[in-house]
């Protein structure tokens, strides 16, 4: 290593706050103070590296200087293809900066005439939003945004395809946001500020995906700067100024499930910034020696205020080097070389030091391939491919796909600006698919397009696919698309993030952040490794920070080619299957959101039929975990063995009770169920309904005739009343706007108009009543004996017939807590243990509709698919019976480390039962607004084969025929008119417009006949 300080790089003695080395290495820019204002110089880098070139008087050191920042400079960054340089200040702006044609060397303003311009770099945009001083600014992965951060406590994230647009300010720090750095795969962007906490925002929805506080507790805001930084493979994430045991380390946060177990520890003061090298590094084979397969890994330099730079490999447990007092004051900046060996380092005391490596000491460099490979092994996806192609070649081929896009353009998703139409003039990548070029391919595609015209004159284009030049479905939520597999069960949708775990402590060989008394600095590697992860390492999972050959997980492609997110693969685990099954359990042990009601659905009941399913469905999941059976142990709770003995036994009891009144139970023997009764009262009243109050009053014995007592009923509203006498004493009354409900002592039940007119002779009940309810022309009685009725009096008529609880009340300590009929006439009743079901009549089954424990309320999120008027909710039986607790997806969003896969699968699993449970309860207003929300879920998160099926329902068959069973309404609402509204929301994502346009045309056709 050579380590050089060129004096000449300087700001005149005052402070360089800022340094980057462009992306072709020729030339390396600064930033921070001038004399009277913000000074950016770009500086040649030839006579930094080569010292024959530092004394050659023809060679030019400054290129460019630029001072039109009106304070100092606290950022500069090029962009990824080198064409822009952005900078940000103290004076509150972000400057965009390109070359301009040279018309020949200019001095620099006021200055001598030595200091003449070289290049000419000139103001493209200046971008105004931020309210405070900018602290720092970032590209992101193939330049399609560009993020500034400043002291006004938000980030803004800009269109750098039309700069000025503002795609999203995101707000939730409350303190100044002092460093930025996107996820090399684009799908994060994460941010650090003094209000001790780092976050993570998704940048499909620009909403939090997690927020870092413990190890940021004990900071003070000390630094001038935090820079954060994001190795090259998107596996880990490192923090500046993080506190443990009250030393300052910077923090390393794993993605998988956004981990802190380990850091970077000996600095003695705060960390201010931390440096991935671009480059991902593999060990430098000796000559002559067979080369050995080793695991990949990554390069990180870490500065300082206490004056000194540290450089870490992945690969080893003590930094590769330290060096202390570099500089005089605080380390502001460092910057690799593209080639990953040379490393500039700049500080507040205005110098800059460069350090130089050899791949002796770094090691080998792996080339962009087998970059690209290692990629496409954790995320499904070679980056450089993917995102060029999506980006610039999506036609619009609908003009009404164009107006929703259009319309979509100042929403938060910035997806549809990222493309809209030709001006994005992006920086060609020179992407090469089998041979050509992708610009090649889709100019050759372009020349082929066939219009035509139809008969009414209208222009059609022969549709061709060019987006998807690569295979595989891939979504515009750039990586978010992930289609959860149908029917699995939350283990199965754990299987991508499987070897996970296994990486944590032992990849980065490092000490993790434990009490300083179990792990000392010497202790070796393989004793960090047993502290570190006991969980998986004990089942013999081994594995390093990244992925050697793809060959290794073959036995996981099949599950995991659908998943865009990758999590790493690991190597050297051979028997792949097996452990998949081990490693979701041992997430699921972690995250208590996911653990809840799994124990819950255990204990809730014994009843036979519910274990017979549990079997059926283990049975299930076991065939498609090929070696789930290790799991399965470990789950149930009761032995094995019941469980598998307990269906043989079942048909005993079915010749005697038919089972869908009594589940057979072979615990105990069937019990009698009693639902307590109303004591009975002298006299009382009561008042139903809510437009129009109207007050029951009751009087028992009121007088004796002929040995029989008699009761008085008295009904009146607005000043209108009347009175109706029964031959036994009232127990309960109750009614509606239409009818009025009694039910007495000698079991009777009468039914009376809201004029008090007797509509059915008294009907006699199997039991004392217990709980009464009427709604709109339904009756619903509960007996003492656990059985419900539902009649509607209107048409005479029984919709369920003495219907047993004991299915829903049977195994559990449970009781009736709440329970009322609804406007349509189904029956819902709740239980003190937080669950509510509804008898369906047609399908002659108990509902389940809610349940207060689910951990799929609790995980669902699905703000970003709400629209305004959706916020507000909707009011009807389902809303009443859940509560307004949907808000509590956001908190498990932000307190659980959900990882965004499983949390996916937890929102769709929760929106359909929302959608099933709204059609049960014959709810059409709660129906329309869950399948409004559904829609724009499946659209954001890019499930084509769900949404199509959907459609398809909704437009039904396009020609009559007496053998289709569609319904054209669901609900009394139109289907046709529902699709109606669905598809402007398809209409949103460019990925769709296939879809949209195929449904689009048939409704048309279908509204013109």
């Amino acid at each position: 290593m050579k380590l050089l300080k060129p004096s000449w790089v300087n700001h005149n003695g005052k402070p360089i706050f800022s340094v980057d080395i462009h992306p072709d290495g020729t030339k390396f820019a600064t930033g921070g103070q001038g004399e009277d204002s913000g000074k950016v110089v770009i500086w040649n880098m030839a006579p930094v590296i080569r010292e024959e070139d530092e004394k050659n008087e023809n060679i030019p050191k400054l290129l460019c200087q630029m001072d039109n920042h009106l304070a100092c400079v606290n950022c500069v960054r090029w962009s990824n293809n080198g064409l822009y340089l952005a900078s940000g200040g103290d004076d509150k702006l972000v400057m965009v900066w390109k070359r301009a044609a040279l018309i020949g060397p200019s001095t620099v303003f006021g200055s001598s005439s030595k200091l003449a311009n070289v290049e000419q770099w000139r103001c493209v945009t200046i971008l105004r939003s931020h309210t405070g001083d900018v602290m720092d600014v970032a590209w992101s992965p193939h330049d399609v945004w560009l993020a500034s951060c400043s002291v006004d406590n938000t980030i803004v994230v800009w269109n750098a395809r039309k700069f000025p647009e503002i795609v999203m300010t995101l707000k939730g720090h409350t303190g100044l946001v002092k460093g930025l750095t996107w996820d090399p795969v684009g799908k994060y962007i994460a941010s650090q500020a003094d209000d001790h906490s780092l976050k993570v925002w998704r940048t499909m929805d620009w909403q939090l995906e997690t927020n870092i506080t413990k190890p940021f507790n004990e900071c003070g805001g000390t630094t001038h700067v935090l820079r954060l930084s994001w190795s090259p493979d998107g596996q880990y994430l490192v923090s500046a100024h993080a506190m443990n045991n009250s030393g300052p380390t910077a923090q390393i946060i794993e993605r998988d499930g956004w981990k802190t177990n380990m850091d970077f520890v000996g600095h003695r003061k705060a960390v201010t910034v931390v440096k991935f090298n671009p480059k991902i590094f593999k060990k430098k084979q000796k000559n002559g020696s067979t080369p050995k397969p080793s695991c990949p890994y990554c390069c990180c330099a870490v500065g300082s205020k206490d004056r000194s730079l540290s450089v870490w490999l992945t690969s080893l447990k003590r930094p590769l080097v330290v060096i202390h007092d570099l500089f005089d004051k605080s380390i502001m900046d460092i910057t690799w070389t593209l080639n990953g060996l040379g490393l500039l380092v700049c500080s507040m005391d205005g110098t800059v030091a460069f350090l130089d490596f050899s791949q002796d000491e770094l090691g080998d460099p792996l080339n962009e391939e087998e970059k690209n490979a290692i990629h496409q092994n954790i995320y499904g996806k070679s980056l450089a491919i993917t995102m060029e192609s999506q980006l610039s070649s999506t036609i619009i081929e609908n003009p009404e796909m164009l107006k929703y896009q259009q319309e979509r353009q100042g929403n938060q998703n910035p997806n549809g600006a990222q493309r809209s139409g030709p001006e994005n003039q992006t920086p060609k990548l020179t992407n090469v698919l089998n041979g050509e070029s992708l610009e090649d391919i889709r100019k050759n595609l372009l020349k082929k397009q066939v219009e035509t015209r139809t008969a009414d004159g209208r222009r059609r284009i022969t549709p061709l696919c060019i987006a998807q030049l690569d295979t595989g479905d891939f979504s515009a939520a750039l990586f978010n698309s992930v289609p959860i597999l149908p029917g699995s069960s939350a283990s199965i949708q754990l299987t991508p993030q499987i070897s996970s775990d296994s990486s944590t402590a032992n990849s980065l060989g490092l000490r993790p952040s434990l009490d300083p008394s179990t792990t000392s600095p010497n202790k070796t590697t393989e004793d960090n490794k047993e502290v570190g992860a006991p969980p998986v390492n004990s089942v013999g999972m081994k594995s390093n920070l990244l992925l050697t050959s793809a060959s290794k997980i073959e036995p996981m492609k099949a599950l995991d080619s659908r998943f865009t997110e990758r999590s790493k693969a690991t190597p050297g685990v051979t028997s792949a299957p097996p452990t998949m099954g081990i490693t979701p359990l041992d997430r699921i042990k972690d995250s208590s959101s996911v653990k809840e009601p799994r124990g819950k659905d255990e204990t809730s009941s014994d009843s036979e039929d519910k274990i017979m399913v549990k079997t059926l469905s283990m049975a299930k999941r076991k065939v498609e975990m090929e070696g789930g059976e290790v799991v399965e142990k470990r789950k149930k709770g009761r032995p094995r063995k019941d469980a598998k003995m307990m269906p043989i036994s079942q048909p005993l009891p079915l010749t005697a009770v038919s089972v869908e009144k009594e589940p057979a139970r072979l615990v105990t023997p069937v019990v009698a169920l009693k639902l307590p009764t109303p004591s009975i009262q002298k006299s009382f009243s009561t008042q139903v309904g809510t437009d129009a109050v109207t007050y029951l009053e009751v009087e028992n014995e009121v007088s004796m005739v002929s040995g029989a007592r008699l009761s008085q009923l008295k009904w009146s509203r607005e000043g209108r009343e009347w009175n109706t006498l029964l031959p036994s004493r009232i127990i309960i009354a109750t009614g509606s706007s239409d009818v009025v409900a009694v039910a007495c002592e000698d079991r009777t039940l009468s039914v009376f108009s809201a004029c008090g007119r007797r509509l059915i002779p008294s009907i006699m009940l199997p039991a004392p009543m217990s709980i009464l309810h009427c709604s709109g022309h339904f009756v619903m009685a509960l007996t003492a004996s656990a059985t419900l009725s539902v009649w509607d009096v209107q048409k005479r008529k029984a919709l369920v017939k003495n219907e047993s609880l004991n299915s829903i009340l049977s195994g559990t300590d449970a009781t009736v807590s709440q329970s009322f009929v609804t406007l349509q006439g189904v029956a819902v009743v709740g239980l003190s243990n937080g669950k509510t079901y509804c008898f369906n009549s047609s399908l002659e089954t108990w509902n389940l509709i809610a349940d207060k424990q689910d951990s799929l309320v609790q995980c669902a999120d699905f703000r970003n698919c709400l629209s305004a008027q959706d916020a507000l909710g909707s009011m009807g039986p389902l809303a009443l019976t859940q509560g307004r607790n949907l808000s509590a997806g956001q908190l498990a969003s932000r307190l659980s480390s959900t990882p965004h896969q499983l949390q996916q699968g937890m929102t769709l699993a929760f929106l359909e039962n929302q959608l099933s449970s709204a059609l049960i309860l014959l709810s059409a207003n709660e129906y329309r607004h869950w399948l409004l929300i559904y829609a724009r879920f499946l659209v954001n998160e890019g499930y084509e084969q769900r949404l199509r099926e959907l459609c398809q329902d909704l437009l039904g068959p396009v020609h009559k025929s007496s053998s289709s069973s569609w319904e054209p309404t669901v609900l009394g609402l139109r289907k046709r008119d529902l699709l109606a509204e669905v598809l402007p929301v398809i209409g949103q994502n460019l990925r769709f417009q296939r879809l949209f346009t195929e449904y689009q045309d048939q409704l048309e056709l279908l509204r013109l006949k």
